[in-house]
This record gives C-alpha cells, structure tokens and sequence, in this order.
C-alpha cells in the first residue's frame, strides 16, 4: 500500500507538467480563474479540524451573479478547482478515467490532470480504497470514488482500521486527509444491493467524519471544504439529486464540514432532515403552511458530528421535533440524533422527539413496493399533526 503510494506521489509532479500541455475542457467562470488563485498556500486545520472550513457567510445572495450547474456540474468544479489549486490533490476509482465516472462528476479531468492525478482502477474497492490511504500518508489528498457506496461494503477494513485509526494508532506521526464519496440511496428500481444506505455502517468508526450533500451549492461546497480538511471524511451523494439545478456564485467559497443549514425558519416545531428526503420535507411544508402550520427546517448536513448549536437553539424554540431520514429506523443516523436530543434537550421538549425513517427491509426492485419502503410526504404531515396536536 505505502509503496503504491509512493509511486503514486512521485508522479504527481510528472502529472502536473503533462497536463499543463493538455487544452482544457469549458468551464465555468470560478474555474478557468482557479489557475490564479493563492497556489497551495491555503489554510489548513489541526489534528482534529473544528469547524474546518468555515471562511465564508453561507448567508451570501447567490442570486446575485453566478451561473446555474447540476449537482453533479458542481462536484466536477470542486474537483478541478481543488486539483488545479493544489497539486497533492488526485482521484482514485473505477471508470473515472476517460469515461468519465459512473455519473459524469470526474468527465474531462484525466485529460486536464492527465491519468496519473485521476487514476482508473480495477474493480478492487479494497484495493484502491488502501492505496489512497497510503497515498495520504505520504502527503497526497486523494478523493476516492466509490462507483456505488455499497460498493464500498469490500472496503470497510481500510475505512474503518485505517481511515479511521491510523492517526491514533501511529501516535500521531500521519494524517489521513483523504475524501471517499460516491452515489447511493434509493434510487428508481436499483435493486436492493445498488439502494445501500451507509450512513448508519459508518457512523460508529472514530475518527472518521460524514456529510451528505443536498443541493448543488452545499455540494460543491462540502467537497471543497472535505479536501482541504486534515482528517478523513465521507461524502455522501444521493442518486437521484445529481440533476438537481441551482445557481451557483462564481467566486470561490467553501461550507462548514460541522455546521447545519436552516433552510426555513419556523416557530411550531422542528423538523431534521438531510440529503434527499430534503426535499420530502419541503413537499410536505406546502401542506403543513396550508393547514396553519409553522415548521421550522434544518438539513443537518453533518452526519457526524452533528451541528448540536443549531439544532439546540432550534429546539429550544420550537420544543418539538421531527426527525426525517431515508436511512433505515434501527441503528440509523435518526436513531443517534435522537438520542443526542434527548440527552442534551430534555427539558425544552414538549412532546417526545419523533423519528421517520425507511423501513427495515431490502429495497424492492418493484416500484410501488420500493416508494413503500421509504417516507413520503403525506407521512410527514401526518407526523407533524400528531406532534403538534
């Protein structure tokens, strides 16, 4: 694995000059201006990374400006600004070479970086998964693609005992600076093993961090702050939100790898969400407002740890909460979150935290069965009229 790794980082200075000669492809305004930014001299966190990449006010007018992307558009400018701005900076996985990657995030970049910085690999999830923690022990950032997160299930060793551990296992002598991301979730009739949720899988290994992006802009945001950030973190893509439009601003900006995002503001209860059942939630606040109610919608974004400030405050106003997941209810991330409100929020409840989640069983192939298994929003206004009652 080091020696691989070695191999790997000793390239990367080739790599660099090779693809200065490489035409690149379009792109947006933020990026062709990436060659001009501060080079590598960026800041940087400590061992453990406390609100690593909180350098800009998510509060910004993105309207104002700015150009309109896909999600997956905004993973791919993150990608090549991050790669442009910092040579130590390279991506590991299956197919994301000349095609591009399963759903296009790394299109055109072997050709701007050359095939050393984004290397395609066998179908060895264990394999390249430890190659790119050995590459972060001898100084690289790598970003490891998982083509599906359940992909990722033949990887867990490397994730869990070394992703995790090695910081504190070799007393402090290496970081681990490396991002693993990739699709997952529900998606249309994928099948059981192609529908993994791994957020709850991952939840329990110290030293590792999780995100699950929502939209286009936190997206971005959240990958950019996950390559920079010193300590080892997941990215979680849904795979029905890679086609999701926003604009986006032109200049560079980074999101809080630990902070949650108010997306309404509300008075009567609290509703916690996060990736896609975001917009579930937000399907069922149409509903909720028609009937008089004022929920109040965070998207926590932070898996681990979870942003207990905005969420506390939250609740302090509120004194109701629900809590809407895709991941399933035994174990999950909605099952740690409650547990933590009530541990940290007791006394400001009114009623007791209620949780939705996905139903314990292997995602049908069968569409009807499949919405079955998952919270829809007609569930969410039922829940929120039994809470508020």
């Amino acid at each position: 694995m080091a020696a691989a790794a070695a191999s790997l980082h000793a390239t990367a200075a080739v790599s660099k000059s090779r693809s200065a000669a490489i035409p690149q492809v379009a792109t947006s305004v933020r990026v062709a201006a990436a060659s001009r930014g501060p080079g590598s001299a960026r800041a940087r966190g400590g061992l453990v990374v406390a609100r690593a990449a909180a350098v800009k006010d998510e509060a910004a007018d993105t309207n104002s400006g700015g150009h309109e992307v896909l999600m997956f558009e905004a993973l791919r400018e993150a990608m090549i600004e991050e790669m442009t701005l910092d040579p130590t900076v390279c991506m590991i996985g299956e197919d994301v070479g000349d095609y591009g990657g399963s759903y296009k995030v790394s299109k055109g970049l072997s050709e701007m970086f050359g095939d050393l910085r984004v290397l395609d690999t066998p179908i060895a999830e264990n394999s390249f998964t430890g190659m790119g923690v050995g590459a972060a022990m001898k100084g690289l950032r790598p970003v490891v693609e998982g083509m599906n997160m359940g992909f990722l299930l033949l990887a867990y060793n490397q994730i869990s005992n070394n992703c995790g551990m090695l910081h504190y296992t070799s007393g402090g002598q290496f970081k681990i600076p490396i991002v693993i991301r990739g699709p997952g979730g529900v998606g249309r009739q994928l099948g059981a093993e192609h529908s993994q949720r791994l957020e709850s899988y991952f939840q329990s290994i110290p030293g590792l961090q999780m995100v699950a992006c929502s939209t286009p802009y936190n997206a971005k945001g959240l990958l950019k702050a996950a390559i920079r950030s010193e300590n080892p973190v997941v990215v979680f893509e849904h795979v029905l939100l890679y086609n999701m439009k926003e604009k986006i601003p032109d200049e560079d900006y980074i999101c809080c790898l630990e902070e949650a995002e108010m997306v309404r503001p509300g008075s009567q209860v609290t509703i916690l969400t996060y990736s896609r059942m975001r917009y579930h939630v937000m399907q069922a606040v149409k509903t909720l407002v028609n009937k008089g109610y004022d929920p109040e919608v965070i998207d926590i974004r932070s898996l681990k740890p979870f942003d207990l400030h905005t969420i506390g405050n939250s609740v302090k106003k509120t004194h109701r909460v629900l809590i809407v997941e895709e991941c399933m209810r035994t174990g999950g991330i909605g099952a740690s979150l409650r547990s933590a409100i009530i541990d940290n929020f007791w006394d400001e409840l009114d009623a007791p935290p209620m949780c939705l989640s996905s139903q314990d069983v292997p995602t049908p192939y069968a569409a009807p069965l499949e919405d079955a298994t998952v919270v829809q929003p007609p569930q969410i206004v039922a829940a929120i009229e039994e809470i508020c009652r």
